[in-house]
């Protein structure tokens, strides 16, 4: 979230950029850019180092979710800038990370049912915040929005946790490396082991990602129904 201060030509241009890199805004960039980088794990690494990565880049950009908020207000450099990026960050990493997850966890209804709100509501209050335009103002974010944010994140990165120690599970129960296990399936020689046991660390990882992500799309949903509530006024027609 950069600071306010004077604007000043781009080298070579008469353009003057309205924003200043500073380092609340350069981390609300940078989770932004996070967001591809997770499901660019799983195109270039193998798993179960895809998972891992995914895991750590995820994690390392929720963290930058309370820093830059916290160091712009602390250094007084919060600005229109910041505040139109940040919720820009979030979101895109709350989809791209589900799509990735549905992706690699199969189309079970406990999964899919909440990523369907979630991203249905991420998509109709950007919608609506688009309709109202200047008035959008009005549809500010609330302390309910920054839980449901929060609850999100730390449901999404335990499931990329349970991911991860299923498909170290599956490697295990066939008695196989990380490797090999990789090359088995690519070549039908083994398929992918997803459910567990209800003892081990996977099943018991994926359990609590899946409780955390119902208990976000339910904040998730009623946060929708709040901003839709505010926007009410500016969607009447004119007598």
């Amino acid at each position: 979230m950069s600071g306010h201060g004077p604007l000043s030509p781009l080298p070579g241009l008469g353009y003057q950029c309205p924003m200043r890199w500073t380092i609340p805004n350069t981390l609300t960039f940078l989770r932004l850019l996070a967001a591809p980088g997770v499901a660019v794990m799983f195109l270039y690494f193998h798993r179960p180092w895809a998972d891992w990565l995914a895991l750590s880049l995820f994690v390392g950009a929720a963290v930058t979710d309370y820093f830059d908020g916290y160091l712009a207000r602390l250094w007084k450099q919060e600005s229109k800038f910041g505040a139109m990026l940040d919720p820009i960050a979030d979101k895109a990493m709350v989809v791209i990370a589900i799509m990735v997850l549905t992706g690699y966890n199969g189309m079970t209804p406990w999964l899919i049912l909440p990523a369907t709100v979630i991203l249905f509501r991420e998509v109709f209050v950007s919608g609506l915040r688009e309709f109202v335009g200047a008035t959008a103002g009005q549809l500010r974010v609330t302390k309910l929005a920054k839980w449901k944010t929060s609850a999100q994140m730390v449901a999404i990165a335990t499931l990329f946790l349970g991911t991860g120690l299923e498909y170290l599970n599956g490697v295990a129960m066939q008695g196989m490396t990380p490797e090999q296990y990789v090359d088995a399936v690519r070549e039908g020689l083994a398929d992918p082991i997803r459910a567990c046991g209800n003892r081990d660390c996977a099943s018991f990882a994926n359990l609590i990602g899946l409780v955390l992500i119902w208990i976000a799309a339910v904040l998730t949903a009623l946060t929708g129904w709040d901003y839709l509530v505010k926007a009410r006024p500016y969607l009447r027609d004119d007598p």
